[in-house]
């Protein structure tokens, strides 16, 4: 098969994080294969195996032997798929680089409409979702409803219906490469860190085969890492909960006083109105409590410095490229520049 030179950069590299994608992977590469083709230029793909404990990683290695544009990039267990994303900016070398997800919900036939775009002039090209095959309505309330949420709250513009699938110039990889917190939100911190950005809009497909990555739990956690990260209005939402409560109080305090000396005993018939009252108040302070404790947690996995990720084996990168992975170091500056 015919490739790319090893020592010339690649115009394009695609991120594409893998956890257990065995169904997957022969049509996606075949997809992919068909796609970059047409495009005439250089181009390489990074594969993230994030853990998988099926076959995915003997049949990344397969297409990494019949086609050195495939490179693999093989964690030590699984890390996540936002943290496989950063692996997979740390080691990408195009003069562009696209994430994409593996499920084949991301057509790849938009790709060349992402480059389109790029080659206009933009920094980032977000794909935005106008229609959703083969997901639930639970699922399609409950994203709608995230989404709207962070885009009030949050201290930056995050777009509507806009997942990770978007291309990024090298530059703002380069820039990326120097945000390192924990609990990332990567579509957050594509639109934090600014740039030229244009939306493109598609239909996102059925899952090609197996079940989704994404269920009720990780869907909350990454949700969670999204608010908490650029937006601090859950806590602030404790201060006005306060004020508003302490008012309440005051006026409750200034009936009972006036019940007492006008109304008689009569007034006070009995104590479930105290207890629904401290059941209620003592509610709402574990609530904050664990809000408080939310923010702290992620002080705290920051303060700890530990690495976004340990590799166990990389295959098709260069010296550099593996040492920065190894390392946790990858370069943020451009070598060619």
């Amino acid at each position: 098969m015919s490739t790319a030179s090893p020592n010339v950069r690649p115009v394009i590299s695609l991120v594409i994080p893998v956890w257990n994608e065995e169904a997957v992977l022969p049509a996606l590469y075949a997809r992919l294969l068909e796609v970059m083709s047409r495009m005439g230029e250089s181009w390489e793909v990074i594969f993230i195996n994030d853990g998988s404990r099926d076959r995915t990683l003997p049949m990344l290695l397969e297409l990494h032997n019949r086609d050195e544009r495939v490179k693999v990039i093989n964690f030590s267990r699984n890390f996540g798929h936002q943290i496989a994303i950063t692996a997979g900016f740390d080691a990408a070398d195009g003069d562009a680089v696209i994430v994409m997800d593996a499920d084949l919900q991301d057509p790849p036939e938009t790709l060349l409409r992402l480059i389109e775009k790029w080659r206009e002039g933009y920094d980032v090209v977000y794909a935005v979702r106008i229609k959703r095959e083969g997901e639930t309505k639970f699922k399609l309330w409950t994203a709608s409803i995230f989404y709207r949420l962070i885009r009030s709250i949050a201290d930056i513009e995050i777009p509507l219906d806009a997942g990770d699938f978007r291309l990024m110039d090298r530059r703002v990889v380069l820039a990326l490469r120097r945000l390192r917190e924990r609990n990332r939100f990567m579509r957050g911190l594509s639109s934090w860190i600014g740039f030229k950005q244009v939306a493109v809009e598609y239909e996102r497909a059925a899952r090609f085969a197996g079940e989704t990555k994404y269920p009720f739990r990780k869907m909350f956690r990454l949700a969670a890492n999204a608010i908490t990260s650029f937006s601090h209005v859950p806590l602030q939402l404790a201060t006005y909960t306060g004020f508003v409560l302490a008012g309440i109080s005051l006026l409750g305090i200034l009936i009972a006083v006036l019940g007492r000396l006008f109304g008689g005993a009569a007034f006070f018939g009995g104590q479930a109105t105290t207890l629904v009252s401290v059941l209620f108040l003592g509610g709402i302070q574990l609530i904050f409590l664990g809000i408080i404790g939310e923010y702290l947690g992620r002080v705290y996995d920051e303060v700890k410095n530990r690495p976004l990720y340990v590799v166990a084996d990389a295959y098709g990168l260069d010296e550099s490229q593996r040492l920065g992975l190894f390392t946790g170091n990858p370069g943020i500056s451009d070598p060619d520049s």
